[in-house]
C-alpha cells in the first residue's frame, strides 16, 4: 500500500457519511414539524416517525448477510439513490397537492428502509479505510464521531432555518440533495474493491446460516449485549425527545422550530469539539469512567432543562455541555465493536447490534406522543430525564463493562483461512 493517495478512501467515506447524515438530520426536523403543523396531532407526528424508523431498524437487521455478500460499497451508493428518490417524491407530490397522510407514510417508510443498509455499509467500511490510510482505529472512530456530530450541527441548523423561512417541505429538498451527493461521493472516492465481500465458500452458504453466524457471535459477547440494551433504552428516550417532546415544547413555548435548530446545532458543534478531543487523547484515557460520565452529562440534562422555565442562555449552555460530553461516546463504542468483531462478520454483527440498539426508536415517537396526550409535556420531560439517568448509571455497575479496555489496540480478530473455524472470539482454531 503506497502512502500517496492512501487517505482518499478515508476522506471519501467521511465525506459521504457527512452529507448523508446531514440529509437525515434535516428531514428529522422537517417531517415532524410538517405533520405537527398540518394536523396539530402529536400522535400522528409520532406515527410518521414510526413509519420511517420501523423499516430502518427491521431492514437494517436483516440485510447484514447481504451487505457481507454483495459488498458495502455497492449497498452504500444504491441506498443513497433510493433515499433521494423517495424524499424527492414527497416534495413533488406535496407541490402537486397529492400527498395524503397514507402516501407520506409509505414514502417515509421507503426512505427508512433504504437508509438502514446504506448507513450500515458506510459504518463497516471504516476499519478498511483506516487500514488503507494507516490511521489508528481509535482515531478513525473519533473522526467518524466528528463526522456524525458535524451532520448533527449542520443538519438541524439548515433544517430549522429553512423550515422557519420557507416551510418544512422545502427543507426536504436539502435532504434529497444530500442523499444524492452521498451516492456520488461513494462511487467516485472509494475504490471498486472497497469492502470485504464474501468468499466463494460463504457465497454457497444460505442466507439464514450467515445470519445465524452473526447472531451466535453476538450472543457470546456479554459486553456487546450490554451495550445494545443500554443504548436501546437511551435511544428510545432520545427518539421521544427529538420526534415529539422537543417539537411540542417549541410549539407550546412559542420559540418555534428555530430554537430546536439552535439547541441541536449548539449541541452538535460542541460534540464536534468533544469528538476531536476524543480522537486526539481517547487512546490514553480509561474508557469506562469517561463513557458513563459522558452519558450522564449528555442525556438527562436536555429533558430537565426544557421541563423548567429556563432562560435561553441556560438552555444553550446545557445543550453545549451535553454535546461536548456526547462527543466521546461514539468513538468509544465504535472502537469496542471493531476490536471485538471479526472483519468477515462485521456486516452481520453490526446490523444486529445497530438494529437492536435502534429497536426502541420507532416506539419513541408513539410513546412520547401518547404520554404527552395523557399527562402533559412537563411531567413527561421530567420522567424521561429520570429514566435516562437511572439507565446509564445502573448499567455501569454490571461486571462485563470492565472488559471495555481488555482488547484495546489489538485491532479486529483474525479472519480464518479456508478450512479453519473460529471460537466465539474469532480466534483461529486448527
Amino acid at each position: 500500500m503506497g502512502s500517496r493517495g492512501s487517505l482518499r478512501p478515508m476522506a471519501g467515506l467521511l465525506a459521504a457519511m457527512t452529507v448523508s447524515l446531514t440529509g437525515t438530520r434535516v428531514s428529522a426536523i422537517a417531517l415532524p414539524w410538517f405533520v405537527l403543523t398540518t394536523t396539530g396531532s402529536p400522535a400522528q407526528t409520532g406515527l410518521v416517525a414510526f413509519a420511517e424508523m420501523a423499516p430502518y431498524v427491521l431492514v437494517k437487521a436483516l440485510t447484514g448477510p447481504m451487505v457481507d455478500r454483495v459488498g458495502p460499497r455497492r449497498i452504500s451508493w444504491s441506498g443513497d439513490v433510493v433515499s433521494a428518490a423517495a424524499a424527492g417524491a414527497v416534495v413533488l407530490l406535496h407541490a402537486m397537492d397529492l400527498l395524503p397522510l397514507g402516501a407520506l407514510i409509505a414514502l417515509v417508510a421507503v426512505v427508512g428502509a433504504a437508509r438502514g443498509p446504506g448507513d450500515l455499509a458506510k459504518e463497516i467500511m471504516v476499519p478498511e479505510a483506516a487500514a488503507r490510510g494507516r490511521v489508528p482505529l481509535e482515531r478513525a472512530t473519533g473522526l467518524m464521531g466528528v463526522t456524525e456530530r458535524l451532520a448533527q450541527t449542520v443538519g438541524p441548523a439548515a433544517g430549522g432555518a429553512v423550515v422557519a423561512l420557507l416551510g418544512p417541505l422545502a427543507s426536504l429538498g436539502i435532504s434529497v440533495t444530500c442523499f444524492a451527493l452521498g451516492s456520488v461521493i461513494v462511487g467516485w472516492a472509494l475504490p471498486r474493491g472497497m469492502g470485504h465481500r464474501a468468499s466463494a465458500q460463504e457465497v454457497k452458504e444460505g442466507y439464514w446460516r450467515r445470519f445465524g453466524q452473526g447472531f451466535a457471535f453476538l450472543r457470546s459477547e456479554s459486553l456487546l449485549l450490554s451495550v445494545v440494551v443500554m443504548v436501546g433504552v437511551t435511544n428510545l428516550l432520545d427518539a421521544a425527545f427529538s420526534q415529539v417532546l422537543a417539537p411540542m415544547w417549541a410549539k407550546e413555548s412559542g420559540y418555534g422550530p428555530a430554537m430546536i435548530g439552535l439547541n441541536s446545532s449548539v449541541m452538535g458543534l460542541t460534540a464536534v469539539v468533544g469528538s476531536l478531543v476524543a480522537a486526539a487523547v481517547a487512546h490514553r484515557m480509561r474508557r469506562r469512567p469517561v463513557f458513563f460520565v459522558a452519558f450522564l452529562l449528555a442525556g438527562p440534562s436536555r429533558f430537565l432543562i426544557l421541563a423548567v422555565d429556563a432562560p435561553v442562555w441556560a438552555m444553550v449552555a446545557v445543550f453545549a455541555v451535553g454535546g461536548f460530553a456526547g462527543g466521546f461516546l461514539n468513538p468509544i463504542l465504535g472502537a469496542i465493536s471493531y476490536e471485538r468483531v471479526p472483519r468477515r462478520l462485521l456486516g452481520r454483527v453490526n446490523a444486529l447490534t445497530d438494529s437492536l440498539s435502534w429497536a426502541g426508536i420507532p416506539l419513541g415517537g408513539l410513546v412520547g406522543g401518547a404520554a404527552v396526550a395523557a399527562t402533559g409535556l412537563a411531567p413527561v420531560l421530567l420522567a424521561g430525564g429520570a429514566a435516562y439517568a437511572l439507565t446509564t448509571s445502573l448499567t455501569g455497575l454490571r461486571p462485563e463493562w470492565r472488559e471495555m479496555d481488555r482488547l484495546r489496540g489489538q485491532g479486529p480478530p483474525a479472519v480464518p483461512a479456508p478450512g479453519e473455524s473460529t471460537d466465539t472470539m474469532g480466534r483461529r482454531q486448527r
